[in-house]
């Protein structure tokens, strides 16, 4: 059996985003995402149908949440910033709305995403 390294041959000087899949099976997907100052555009929010636990390998990120809160009486979208270093991982819900806000500019970013 071959054994790969997530934090070896990564791409330099990347100009966007870069998604492998690690994994793809019929309930789950593991991907590596490379990340160097990248951020989602102003207008896009991720709203997946899967649930989706996020680490960070090597790096640093900010993720935007929207919150919904609702009552019988109203409800508004608040949002949180989270903030991940090396070894920080998150759980986003399935139709959570989430978009990377930051990425760190001068060093690679990489992430274990596993979509569930």
């Amino acid at each position: 059996m071959l054994t790969t390294n997530l934090l070896k041959d990564l791409p330099s000087a990347i100009k966007d985003e870069v998604f492998e899949d690690i994994v793809k099976g019929d309930a789950v997907r593991i991907e590596r995402i490379v990340s160097q100052g990248q951020c989602s555009p102003d207008e896009h929010w991720y709203d997946q149908e899967q649930n989706e636990w996020v680490l960070i390998l090597e790096g640093h990120a900010k993720l935007i949440l929207q919150l919904n809160q609702s009552n019988a009486n109203h409800s508004n979208n608040s949002e949180q910033i989270v903030e991940l270093k090396a070894g920080d991982h998150i759980n986003i819900k399935a139709h959570q709305k989430h978009k990377v806000l930051w990425t760190c500019p001068n060093q690679t970013t990489v992430w274990l995403a596993v979509f569930y």
